[in-house]
C-alpha cells in the first residue's frame, strides 16, 4: 500500500531533527566536554600538561619532549631527523635496514661525524646515524655526548672537564629505573653551554 507522501516527508524530518539533535549532543560531549575534562584532569601535572615548555629569560624556546636541529661546533648536535625536526612531519623514514639509500646515508653521516669530532669512524655511536621512530627524540645517548665534548668545549672556550660535568648533569636514567636507555636532553644541555659560554669564564 502507498503511504501517504506527506506523512512519508513528516517521518523523514522527524528522522533528520532526531539525527541533527545527535549530532549537536555529540559533537557538545566529545567536542568541548571530552578535551576540556582531559585538560582539566592533566592540570595537577603541572608542565607536563602543556608539553614541559623549556623557557630561556621568559620566552620559551623548545620542549623538552620534542627534539630540534643544532649545527654549529658550539652545540651538541641532536640525532639525525627525516624530516627535519619538522613537529607537522612525525614520521621515520620507513627505509629498511638492507635499503641503500639508508646505507648510504648512515656510512656518510659515519664519516662527517668522524671527520668532525676526531674520532675513528667505528667510535661513532649507532644513535648519531640512525633517526628515531618519530624522528623528534630530544635526547642522545651518553657516549654521543661525549664524543662532543671536546668539540663543544674548544669552541667555547670551556674546559672539557666542566663541558662533561654538563652532561652529566643533562643525564637522565631509564623510566621507572628499567624502561629504555639512559639519556641526555641536548636541549637542556645547550642552553646550559650557551650559560657558561656567556658567564665569567666563557668567551
Amino acid at each position: 500500500m502507498n503511504r501517504n507522501p506527506i506523512a512519508m516527508l513528516a517521518d523523514l524530518l522527524r528522522q533528520s531533527l532526531a539525527a541533527l539533535r545527535l549530532l549537536l549532543v555529540m559533537t557538545v560531549l566529545l567536542g568541548v566536554g571530552y578535551p576540556v575534562a582531559v585538560w582539566a584532569a592533566a592540570q595537577p601535572f603541572g608542565d607536563r600538561a602543556s608539553g614541559q615548555p623549556v623557557s630561556l629569560d621568559g620566552r620559551v624556546v623548545g620542549s623538552r619532549l620534542i627534539g630540534q636541529q643544532f649545527d654549529g661546533d658550539e652545540w651538541f648536535h641532536s640525532r639525525p631527523s627525516p624530516n627535519d625536526y619538522d613537529t607537522l612531519a612525525s614520521a621515520p623514514s620507513n627505509l629498511g635496514p638492507s635499503n641503500p639509500d639508508l646505507v648510504a646515508a648512515i656510512a656518510d653521516r659515519r664519516a662527517e661525524i668522524a671527520a668532525r669530532e676526531g674520532v675513528a669512524p667505528g667510535d661513532v655511536p649507532p644513535d648519531a646515524l640512525t633517526a628515531s621512530g618519530s624522528g623528534l627524540d630530544p635526547h642522545i645517548s651518553p657516549a654521543y655526548a661525549e664524543l662532543q665534548v671536546a668539540r663543544v668545549a674548544a669552541a667555547n672556550g670551556l674546559s672539557e672537564d666542566d663541558v662533561q660535568a654538563m652532561v652529566d648533569d643533562a643525564t637522565e636514567g631509564r623510566g621507572l629505573g628499567f624502561l629504555g636507555e639512559p639519556g641526555v636532553n641536548v636541549l637542556e644541555l645547550n642552553l646550559a653551554i650557551a650559560g657558561a659560554a656567556s658567564g665569567p669564564g666563557g668567551d
